[in-house]
């Protein structure tokens, strides 16, 4: 009868920087996810209360703009949504107050090599359709 329709599988893009975004944008286009990009932790946190379940990968800067940072919003999506693969990224290195990144996320360092963020979001990809 009817196909059944699989659901889209997101890479969310947490990034203030315009061209930073484009950038990680055009790269995990290269992918099997669907991309959506923002510039806010807040404004991805709205994205995810509404489409949880369809991201699989969340690619966020730690130095972002309003209230939250990437670290506070990375925390707040390993409680609330722990099946979402997470990178952390930043142009410097995470000082003592940033240390106590979960442990299951994963962080580069800008610049970040396209090749390690493509192999990561293909594990989101990957762990997405096991479950």
């Amino acid at each position: 009868m009817g196909q059944r329709i699989e659901p889209y599988r997101v890479a969310l893009i947490v990034e203030d920087d315009f061209e930073v975004r484009g950038l990680a944008a055009a790269l995990l286009e290269e992918t099997d996810l669907k991309v959506v990009e923002t510039s806010s932790a807040e404004e991805a946190l709205d994205y995810l209360r509404l489409h949880s379940e369809d991201v699989a990968f969340l690619f966020a800067d730690v130095r972002l703009p309003c209230l939250m940072d990437g670290l506070d919003l990375v925390r707040t999506v390993r409680l609330k949504w722990p099946w979402v693969r997470t990178v952390l990224t930043s142009g410097k290195p995470l000082d003592q107050q940033e240390g106590d990144v979960p442990r299951d996320v994963r962080f580069l360092q800008k610049p970040w090599r396209a090749l390690e963020v493509l192999m990561e979001a293909e594990r989101a990809a990957q762990a997405y359709r096991r479950n």
